[in-house]
């Protein structure tokens, strides 16, 4: 299979590398920060004078193709919290120039805003795409620190169901539907303490991207939405640390140069268990957690040819130990490893291959409690390759493959000490192609194709097409539409009647069950009200079939345990982003949408469904490295299954020998339609203050947040048992220092 691809591919490399003009050149590089050597993600490169323009991309790596020989040009770089470069390019005919630029850290940290006759579609984003530099992320006010999973929160389509909880529900999917990369490897539970925070520390983060829906082929797997996160390389020019605390964990990292390139180490763990008591109503909370994550790469700065080499390792655990045995214990883990590599070639191609392993392991140990055990192993090896040729005329086709062998152990047990065991093992081939035109000077599409020649479960789509475009009405304004089709063979088992789930035991969809698809329909638009002023919104409708549901009518060993239902979901995203306006940077953002299932006929709402969603996120520079930060969240009441009434119900005991009945009777509740009822509307304001000190050799960043200013009394259940309300986070101030060396 491998050698057939390459050799497919090397047929049409040279059928195509005719059509490159002698008569032009090309420009290609790196932009990096000049202290760090960090690569820089979705920085800004326009050629002065010309439309011509792109971004670089997650390695930070750029190529401009076509360009008009014997001719001087002046390029414009330019970053998040960095000083603008200008450089004078010659450019010869039929050769490529490459380039390594070094952008220089600013003395103020605000918006580079471009012209509006300067913007190029290459930098226009599909729809449903988010980026997040991490110098954006560092904005978003911290709550107890920063947490990337809470970030996504934030954003418009984006639903959560608490502030207990850092899982995240994108336009209607449930929280299994969403896709995890970190440096291309699928994580499969990526929370820590039962959910309340993310494994994914901030602190190894250079960029990340979140799309929606309608993400392009080369992502698969997944039915909602897909978050591709890449680490840092560290720093390749001297040795660093730095080391944080919080209210919640100690961290520390160390970073430096190796011959070739550099390395970075990060680590993290838990501090103080009363930040999580407040998260978890002041019920006790031991819970012991930690991560750590290791990158090597090898980059030389002498190669014009770009070779990058990346290993990367990265584990954490997590282990709730109850000293008394009446209460259940916990523990579960994750382990990543995994080797890149990313090759500019002399031909206008570049490739990218990728070698890893993803691991997770977590069980419930019942003790003496109520508990019920579980355990749960998820075992994936991938190898994935990617193949990229750039046309003379602009255009892009990329091509790739992955190998997918995974391995899955469940066991469960229930109430009658009936317990069940399902080990699966199976292996996958996807092969996907993606052409992107960008020949043209208002319109762009990505037209993609994603086939499945083998499969982990039956009934997969063979056929996944994709369909992304983008077209310019005006320098002002611009028109989106997507369309796709996704289907998803690995599925995690959750209730809707957990209020806090420990972990979600993930399987391969069993052979009786058909493999759960998605169609994504969606359309918008983007309007410069001003060259630091976009408004956009987003209308999407989706299609789900064949979603995978706990039994909860099982009543013997041969009913199923998993079956099967459809849904829907569909509604409309505005946002209003405002950059740089003397100093304040502001998004704000409503969302209208509806979400349903279906289960055997019955259709209700899911947990996650919220009618009205507003978010604002403010910013602003107060000057001598002092910032302030403030988001409000609004939403309509979340759904929630209604009690009717109560009865006494017999309890038989047991049978003695003279068959006796020892009886009696308890309350048990009488429940109405599921998620018929809505709670009351949510709304919360966060407010944080940060200062940036520098003392001799080291800096210094303190941060000051207040979560829940006004002591919004938001309601998060009732107790059935007691009918006590439960009520989610109250006012809590916290504060977090960091040293940097």
């Amino acid at each position: 299979m491998l050698k057939y691809f390459f050799s497919v591919f090397t047929t049409f490399v040279l059928i195509f590398s005719s059509t490159l003009a002698q008569n032009t050149g090309t420009l290609r590089g790196f932009v990096t920060d000049s202290l760090t050597g960090e690569a820089l993600v979705y920085a800004n490169i326009v050629l002065e004078n010309t439309s011509i323009g792109v971004t670089t991309d997650l390695n930070g790596f750029f190529s401009i193709t076509s360009l008009p020989p014997n001719k001087l040009y002046t390029a414009k770089i330019s970053y998040l919290g960095y000083e603008p470069k200008e450089i004078e390019i010659n450019i010869e005919p039929g050769k490529t120039k490459q380039v390594r630029i070094k952008l220089i850290t600013a003395s103020y940290q605000l918006q580079t805003i471009e012209k509006v006759g300067e913007r190029v579609k290459e930098n226009e984003k599909n729809i449903g795409l988010t980026r997040i530099s991490i110098k954006e992320l560092e904005l978003i006010p911290k709550g107890v620190e920063s947490d990337v999973m809470r970030t996504l929160q934030f954003m418009p389509g984006v639903q959560s169901t608490g502030d207990v909880s850092a899982r995240y529900y994108v336009r209607g999917g449930s929280s299994d539907q969403n896709m995890v990369l970190l440096n291309g490897v699928s994580v499969y539970n990526p929370f820590h303490a039962m959910g309340l925070f993310s494994i994914l520390d901030p602190e190894m983060i250079n960029a990340m991207e979140f799309n929606k829906g309608g993400f392009a082929a080369e992502f698969g797997g997944r039915l909602s939405s897909v978050l591709n996160l890449v680490t840092k390389n560290g720093n390749r020019n001297r040795f660093s640390g730095s080391g944080s605390m919080s209210f919640l964990t100690g961290k520390a990292s160390l970073e430096g140069p190796i011959p070739g390139g550099s390395f970075l180490f990060t680590a993290r763990k838990s501090l103080f268990d009363n930040i999580l008591k407040k998260y978890l109503n002041y019920r006790d909370a031991p819970f012991d957690f930690h991560d750590f994550s290791f990158k090597a790469n090898y980059s030389p700065n002498s190669d014009l040819r770009h070779t990058r080499i990346n290993v990367f390792a990265f584990g954490s655990k997590d282990k709730l130990n109850n000293n008394g045995t009446l209460n259940e214990e916990y523990e579960w883990s994750n382990s990543i490893y995994s080797a890149n590599w990313f090759q500019v070639w002399e031909s206008p191609v570049y490739s990218e291959f990728n070698l890893s392993s993803s691991n997770f392991s977590g069980k419930v140990i019942p003790l003496n409690s109520e508990s019920l055990a579980r355990i749960n192993t998820v075992n994936d090896l991938t190898f994935k390759m990617d193949l990229t040729y750039l046309f003379s005329n602009k255009d892009e086709l990329k091509i790739g493959f992955s190998v997918k062998t995974i391995s899955t152990d469940l066991f469960l047990e229930n109430p009658y000490n009936t317990s069940t065991s399902v080990d699966e093992f199976g292996a996958s081939i996807n092969i996907y192609s993606k052409y992107r035109l960008l020949q043209f000077e208002n319109f762009t599409g990505d037209f993609g194709l994603r086939l499945n020649p083998a499969s982990l479960s039956k009934g997969n789509h063979f056929f996944e097409p994709r369909i992304n475009t983008i077209y310019r009405l005006n320098p002002l304004l611009s028109f989106k539409a997507a369309w796709g089709i996704y289907s998803q063979e690995m599925t995690a088992l959750s209730s809707e009647n957990e209020v806090i789930s420990v972990f979600e035991p993930w399987l391969i969809v069993p052979d009786y069950l058909n493999t759960p698809s998605a169609i994504h329909y969606g359309a918008g638009f983007d309007l410069y009200l001003a060259s630091n002023v976009n408004f956009n919104v987003e209308g999407y409708y989706k299609i789900l079939k064949d979603l995978i549901e706990l039994n909860n009518k099982k009543y013997s060993s041969a009913d199923p345990d998993l079956i099967a239902g459809s849904g829907e979901s569909y509604g409309w995203e505005f946002q209003l982003k405002i950059e740089d306006l003397f100093g304040f940077n502001t998004l704000t953002s409503y969302s209208l949408s509806w979400a349903y299932k279906d289960i055997k006929g019955w259709r209700y709402y899911p947990r996650y469904d919220s009618r009205h969603t507003g978010k604002i996120i403010l910013n602003y520079n107060i000057g001598r490295d002092w910032y302030a930060g403030m988001n409000f969240v609004i939403s309509s009441g979340l759904p929630f299954t209604q009690m009717e009434g109560f009865y006494d119900k017999l309890q038989i005991d047991h049978f003695n020998n003279s068959w006796f009945i020892f009886e009696s009777y308890s309350p048990f509740t009488i429940l109405s339609s599921k998620n018929f009822g809505r709670l009351s509307y949510y709304h919360r304001l966060d407010l944080n203050v940060s200062k940036k000190l520098k003392i001799l050799y080291s800096t210094f960043h303190f941060s000051f947040d207040i979560i829940n200013v006004y002591d919004r009394k938001n309601v998060f259940y009732f107790d059935r048992k007691t009918g006590k309300r439960v009520n989610m986070l109250p006012f809590m101030p916290t504060a977090s220092i960091k040293m940097e060396i």
